[in-house]
């Protein structure tokens, strides 16, 4: 591995992700399968759909890995008053990350104003709590993504996020980079959306990431394993079944 990652830690790695939990059809039973995987990978945290959150906190609590969830998910356009109730009940859940879609309708309409007011609002309500702005990069051109990201740190941000991974296009390098150049150093930059394998991760570590959105964990901690073990590639490629 040709990687400023590698040699890495196992704990480098896990710590890196936010395993998503947030596909609609879910039942029960699939969120506590991808759960307890959570649990077993040791991830930094799980990012669940906001009726999970009370009880992926239980059934999470003494593993060491924190519950997030998603605001006015996954199209952003939620009014700003529907979305700090959302941020309200989900602290109150047990959320220590929320991951907010910007309003993504207002951005392609260069209203930034618009944009900022309703991050600020979604900030205030979760005072201590970080506040992750997703950008919805597979909509936006260059310009408006640094836009989006300057309207996002002056609104009290603490990260930006690439994508919801339900819009047809996910995170890629590129704007990886130019997401980590506009905020600077200060800020996180969290790449979601197919990053479904270790060499994404790696890429996208490498272009500035320093999280990651995946329900692709066990792959990446798997394959992990394999090349610390070997010094090779397991073969196993992506999770294509990931998002």
């Amino acid at each position: 591995m040709e990687s400023a990652l590698f040699p890495a830690s196992a704990d480098d790695v896990r710590r890196l992700i936010d395993h998503a939990i947030l596909k609609p059809e879910l039942d029960r039973a699939a969120v506590d399968t991808q759960l307890d995987e959570a649990a077993t990978h040791r991830v930094l945290s799980v990012c669940v759909r906001p009726s999970d959150v009370r009880h992926a906190v239980e059934r999470l609590t003494g593993t060491g890995v924190g519950v997030g969830t998603v605001i006015g998910f996954p199209h952003g356009t939620t009014t700003t008053s529907t979305k700090t109730a959302e941020a309200r009940q989900a602290i109150a859940d047990g959320a220590f990350e929320l991951d907010m879609v910007q309003q993504i309708g207002a951005a392609k309409s260069g209203d930034w104003a618009a944009v900022e007011a309703d991050v600020r609002a979604v900030v205030e309500v979760a005072g201590d709590v970080p506040v992750k702005v997703i950008l919805e990069t597979a909509f936006l051109t260059d310009e408006e993504i640094v836009a989006a990201c300057h309207a996002a740190v002056r609104a009290g941000a603490s990260f930006v996020k690439t994508s919801t991974g339900f819009a047809g296009g996910g995170a890629t390098e590129d704007h990886i980079r130019l997401m980590r150049a506009t905020v600077g150093p200060d800020v996180g930059v969290k790449a979601s959306g197919g990053v479904r394998g270790l060499d994404a991760v790696i890429a996208m570590v490498a272009a500035g990431a320093d999280r990651i959105g995946t329900s692709a964990s066990a792959r990446i901690m798997d394959e992990y394993a394999h090349r610390a073990r070997t010094g090779a590639a397991s073969g196993l490629g992506d999770d294509t079944s990931s998002y």
